[in-house]
């Protein structure tokens, strides 16, 4: 009897379905039916249930005749009939429901959990063909597919969740819980230049004024720093026969001095010029590795020890600390790229604003901080924080009324001219890596490197002999086509050891 047959002849079961067998009936031994062009083979996930197709059909042969038969839900699957030891199973639409199935005295001859989708059977077929490497496992649930296993990369999970979303079709949700085989490493390069141009004139006019007369009666002007001193100069009988002027050199670089009698009064002057330029560059590449999901912290530098007064007299030291420091979180995603909550940092010991505190001088910290979360893919640079600061400051120092007069005002005031220029550029590059397989792959600032000898440092004031490897840096692999792997692997391996027809996402790598 076919299955179309023995539908039309027996009513859809929504609740119980009691069948009366025949007492002298004798169940003939059970026998494993072949398959039928509509029955599917169940794809079990090791739970017991049942997977069929949607509008396919599974036989199903019981271990005893059967007299009551439930189906949870049949609007996902119908049961139809044939025996009191057989049943058919057939799909209507994607879905999970139960079936169960007991004898007369109330012993369960069969239960299972019904679960309906597309092309259920065939799923992890297509991955396999599509995907060798990965260990998937497609499971239905209500509606939806479960991925499971492991895959060897971030762009597999991608690529088998399109596979089987184009193979399923639309309207059926999938869910994906994929794992790498092997932990994926973040590789964080930072790179931190900051360049600060100082320039400083200074022009101060310092006067001294001495005006005696017979009558006894001294006058005299001073404007600014002591330019010197005027003295009289005396014979041996006491009678003065000049005077002498003496000249104080200034803080500047260059001083220059005037002096004489003008209109019958002593004048000494000195100008004092100074130039200062300055540049100071700075350039921190702080490099760390740290597994996805997790923390990692890096300090070059130390701590400096700062009293702070407590109860009852007592002090307590805090320490604070300085140099090159870098902590981030990498969380890499489904599609490889990496999401980064990153905050790099450097500082320097200062003495300006630093304060003395009960004899003890401490000093302050000149910092470089930046904190904040982006997303980039394996080999991406992006800068995240830049400073472009350019201040200037005039001052002028003079006597009031006389340093505004024109011409002989210059005389009563001194000026000076600050400049201060500042760019300052952080840039960080994310790599997705693993270990080499040998150490030598990865050269050291030491390698190669030996003391001298007694004549190589006499003679030839080497500090040092030898030449060091070339270090070990991330490279990019030329983009070419083939099977989606995680963008950016680093491979460690020598060039040597890789086949030359394989072909592979742009990765890096270390350079020899």
């Amino acid at each position: 009897m076919s299955l179309r047959s023995m539908r039309s002849r027996t009513p859809r079961t929504s609740a119980f379905l009691l069948v009366l067998a025949p007492l002298l009936f004798a169940p003939a031994p059970a026998r494993s039916a072949p398959f039928g062009p509509g029955d599917a083979a169940p794809a079990s996930d090791g739970s017991g249930a049942l997977e069929i197709n949607t509008g396919r059909a599974r036989l199903i042969t019981l271990p005893r005749p059967m007299t009551d038969l439930f189906v949870a839900d049949d609007s996902i699957a119908d049961v139809q009939v044939r025996s009191p030891t057989q049943l058919y199973i057939f799909g209507k639409k994607p879905g999970e429901t139960t079936v169960s199935a007991t004898a007369r005295g109330g012993a369960v001859v069969y239960a299972a959990t019904v679960r309906i989708g597309n092309n259920l059977d065939s799923i992890g077929r297509m991955l396999k063909l599509a995907m060798p490497e990965a260990q998937i496992v497609a499971t239905p649930m209500n509606g939806l597919i479960l991925l499971t296993g492991t895959i060897a990369s971030p762009d597999d999970a991608a690529e088998a969740e399109r596979l089987v979303q184009a193979y399923v079709g639309k309207d059926t949700r999938i869910i994906s819980r994929l794992k790498t085989a092997t932990p994926l490493q973040v590789n964080l390069q930072v790179r931190i230049a900051e360049v600060n141009r100082s320039f400083v004139k200074q022009i101060g006019v310092n006067l001294l004024n001495r005006d005696s007369n017979s009558s006894g009666f001294v006058f005299g002007i001073a404007s600014g720093r002591n330019p010197g001193s005027i003295t009289n100069v005396t014979n041996a009988a006491g009678a003065v026969t000049g005077t002498q002027y003496t000249f104080n050199p200034g803080a500047q670089r260059t001083t220059l001095g005037l002096g004489g009698r003008v209109l019958g009064m002593d004048l000494l002057s000195a100008i004092d010029l100074g130039e200062t330029l300055g540049q100071v560059s700075t350039l921190a590449n702080p490099n760390l590795t740290a597994l996805s999901g997790e923390t990692a912290t890096f300090l070059a530098g130390g701590e400096i020890p700062i009293p702070l007064a407590s109860g009852f007299g007592a002090v307590s030291v805090e320490y604070k600390q300085y140099g090159v420091s870098l902590s981030y979180t990498p969380t890499v995603l489904s599609d490889g790229r990496i999401s980064l909550r990153v905050r790099p940092e450097v500082s320097q010991l200062s003495s300006l604003g630093a304060v003395t505190i009960s004899g003890t001088s401490i000093p302050a910290l000149t910092t470089r901080r930046a904190e904040t979360t982006l997303e980039l893919g394996s080999g991406q640079s992006m800068m995240i924080g830049g400073l472009l600061a350019n201040s200037r400051d005039n001052s002028i120092e003079k006597t009031p009324w006389l340093g505004d007069l024109p011409l002989i005002g210059s005389l009563f005031r001194s000026n000076a001219f600050k400049r201060n220029e500042t760019e300052l550029v952080i840039i960080i590059t994310p790599y997705l890596v693993k270990p080499v397989n040998s150490p030598s792959d990865i050269a050291l600032p030491t390698d190669g490197m030996r003391s001298p000898n007694d004549a190589e440092r006499v003679l030839l004031g080497r500090m040092g002999s030898g030449d060091a490897k070339p270090r070990a840096v991330p490279t990019l692999a030329p983009p070419v086509q083939g099977r989606p792997m995680a963008a950016g692997v680093a491979t460690g391996l020598p060039a040597a050891s890789t086949p030359s027809n394989r072909r592979t996402m742009p990765t890096p790598g270390f350079s020899e």
